[in-house]
């Protein structure tokens, strides 16, 4: 049965695993786009730079989601 009460969106836990997984590729994307720069014809290089982007990303994601916790009605700080 399907509740007729619209569901509220966390924000703060949304921007805590946004910044959590935005953290985490990119600390890989520099430590591998290093190993990636010794060796510039292997495949690392690219992939450090798709794990930067996807970090960078996911922190985007963590700013869009900081303002609109400060926006809910009963928010806590």
């Amino acid at each position: 049965m399907l509740s007729k009460t619209p569901s509220t969106v966390n924000w703060r836990m949304n921007a805590v695993i946004a910044r959590s997984v935005g953290i985490v590729p990119i600390a890989l994307g520099f430590i591998i786009g290093m190993y990636g720069l010794d060796h510039p014809a292997s495949y690392w290089l690219q992939t450090s730079l798709g794990l930067l982007v996807t970090g960078m990303l996911a922190q985007a994601d963590a700013l869009y989601c900081s303002p609109r916790r400060m926006q809910q009605p009963n928010s806590e700080l």
